[in-house]
């Protein structure tokens, strides 16, 4: 028999230790709903598309292509790269490309869940956690082409490769972060939605993914303030060269990353009931 869910009005705030535990229930008891949920949506992802899992290696390839003949007509100048040209764009974009995807997915799938939600009590966690399952299997197809890439270009490898899906994790959950901080409002207002993919857009600018960390003026220093910088640079170092640039950054986004999603969490649990009346009524 499942265990029985008691509504009162007193704040779950008030009782922490409380709060914790029922959300490690929570988190448990989702697994198999979120396995479910997952396998539904990659099942429909792929079968209503005619490419398929091409999807998955054509904006790493189309924009490595396009900034590379850019550079040779010198159009643009992006400065010395650790990596061939070609293969620092293409890898560096499917990072930026796994990190769209862990921010969009909470959104997303919290809109979409919107009927579900207002009739059916489940651990809202489920639909996070199917999206960021969603991710890992999406980077995985990914995984090919970049294994691709090193084979093509003679990349070579050092051991601290073994290390890179650590510092990839940490970019999944800074995108997851925000994404399940936006996931409420997402589903009360599509202006969300729309903005995200705006900012995006303008964020990739602001990300070392078709050039290298610049190290002067007001521009290098928005690049340096990008918290998805020292993650996806650390990731992408430690799969090529071997050397992290700038470790103690990436530790301060990341154990910033960790806390901000555990509050995050919280504010989700505490927000969810408030959003579904809303949209119910």
């Amino acid at each position: 028999m499942p265990p029985e869910t008691f509504y009162t009005p007193e704040s779950m705030l008030r009782h922490p230790l409380r709060l914790f535990r029922l959300m490690w229930r929570d988190l448990l008891a989702s697994r198999e709903l979120a396995w479910r949920l997952m396998v539904r949506d990659l099942s429909a992802q792929y079968r209503q598309s005619l490419l398929g899992i091409t999807w998955a290696f054509l904006p790493p390839i189309i924009m490595a292509a396009g900034f590379t003949l850019a550079g040779e007509a010198n159009v643009i100048n992006v400065g010395a790269t650790d990596l061939p040209y070609p293969a620092y764009v293409m890898f560096s974009t499917a990072l930026w490309q796994t990190f769209v995807e862990s921010l969009n997915g909470p959104v997303q799938a919290v809109t979409l869940a919107k009927p579900m939600l207002a009739r059916v009590n489940f651990p809202r966690e489920a639909i996070i956690l199917a999206k960021v399952g969603e991710v890992f299997f999406n980077f995985a197809i990914k995984l090919v082409l970049i294994v691709a890439l090193f084979i093509w270009f003679q990349i070579p490898t050092h051991w601290t490769v073994i290390l890179a899906p650590v510092a990839l994790i940490h970019l999944i959950m800074l995108g997851t972060f925000i994404g399940t901080l936006l996931a409420p409002l997402g589903v009360l207002y599509q202006d969300v939605s729309k903005g995200l993919t705006i900012i995006t857009g303008f964020w990739l600018f602001l990300t070392p993914v078709i050039y290298p960390v610049p190290n002067e003026g007001i521009f290098g220093s928005l690049v340096k303030l990008n918290p998805v910088t020292p993650l996806l640079v650390t990731t992408r170092e430690l799969a090529t060269t071997g050397v992290v640039s700038d470790a103690h950054q990436f530790w301060v986004v990341s154990v910033m990353t960790i806390f901000g999603l555990l509050l995050t969490w919280i504010g989700f649990r505490i927000a969810m009931p408030y959003v579904i009346e809303r949209v119910s009524s």
